[in-house]
């Protein structure tokens, strides 16, 4: 039963960081000096501040994603834990719910980590179109 959620785990823990490396590789295809000319052109300033804006907010987003996976590694060590101390259980009842305990906040956690994802990656996508949305000035 154990080899099945670690393999469980294994498999979304994989999954996870296959996707983040992939949405890490298309917002690197975003910076300016990836994609063609603007028709506009645009000043060296400009090009200055776009650059420290991005880098501000995709640093933002790895350290985000840095404590986002440190927090899982945490309670995956923590479920480990867990999964040992139910071989001391006695009797069959407790062993059907601290199995069902564990599973449970092994779900919970990738449930967690999903969420977040997204939630940051939606921040980070309404960063870049700010940054790429032209600011018109007041009249």
């Amino acid at each position: 039963m154990f080899n099945t959620v670690f393999e469980s785990m294994r498999t979304i823990t994989s999954a996870t960081v296959g996707m983040q490396q992939e949405m890490f590789r298309k917002w690197l295809t975003l910076w300016p000096g990836n994609q063609p000319p603007p028709m506009v052109p645009v000043g060296v300033e400009q090009i200055k501040q776009y650059q420290e804006r991005w880098t501000e907010t995709f640093g933002d987003l790895l350290r985000r994603q840095r404590e986002t996976i440190g927090a899982q590694f945490k309670a995956g060590q923590e479920n480990i834990a867990q999964a040992f101390k139910i071989g001391e259980t006695k009797d069959i009842e407790e062993l059907r719910a601290r199995t069902f305990e564990l599973w449970q906040k092994c779900f919970e956690a990738v449930v967690q980590l999903s969420e977040t994802q997204v939630r940051d990656f939606q921040a980070a996508m309404q960063k870049w179109f700010e940054l790429v949305t032209p600011r018109v000035p007041p009249a």
